[in-house]
């Protein structure tokens, strides 16, 4: 395919897809990992919390498709399409999930999006896991703009985006469908730079 931009990417095509997902370092002892097959029943039962299932409309029903989504997930890697990890202690235990989704390579623009499980919260094991993720993202592989969004009623999620340096940008009115009906949604930012 030949190339129709006057400018060159920000991110070069094959920077990611040419070496394997890596794990990252966050404080308190996290560790950002790729998805491991012996993970699927933590990840299904996350989303038999009320809290997850809140935010998270696309939901697995069983570990097999927990394993159809893992396999996807390293698809994607190798597809420079997204990164998925499982947010884990050195120790092993999984704590949540971490993504960065919607490569645009040309621009160098990712969407991050996370969940914690319930013994996690409160414990700033998101905030963690994002400044981690969002560290490597803009400083080692040169995406320049990384945003989220959440749901205006997400006061939590509002929390995690502001501790993590990704400015508030403004409010989507009526971006998206949860299970209670359509929620506007907020847009928070982060740059290199920032």
């Amino acid at each position: 395919m030949t190339r129709e931009l006057s400018t060159l990417p920000a991110v070069p095509v094959g920077l990611l897809s040419g070496s394997p997902q890596p794990v990252l370092l966050a404080t308190q002892g996290l560790l950002l990992r790729p998805w491991e097959p012996a993970d699927a029943p933590v990840f299904l039962s996350a989303y038999q919390d009320d809290e997850i299932c809140r935010w998270h409309t696309r939901r697995p029903q069983t570990e097999t498709r927990v394993l159809e989504w893992f396999d996807t997930y390293h698809q994607d890697w190798g597809g420079e399409k997204a990164g998925h990890w499982a947010v884990a202690l050195k120790g092993g235990e999984v704590l949540g999930r971490i993504a960065l989704r919607g490569f645009d390579f040309d621009d160098g623009t990712a969407g991050a999006s996370y969940w914690v499980l319930p013994t996690a919260r409160g414990r700033g094991v998101a905030t963690s896991a994002m400044a981690a993720l969002s560290t490597w993202a803009l400083d080692e592989i040169g995406f320049h703009r990384l945003y989220l969004e959440h749901s205006t009623r997400n006061h939590a999620s509002c929390r995690v985006a502001t501790k993590s340096g990704y400015a508030l940008e403004g409010t989507q009115r009526s971006a998206a469908v949860h299970d209670d009906g359509r929620h506007d949604m907020h847009l928070h930012a982060r740059t290199r730079g920032d």
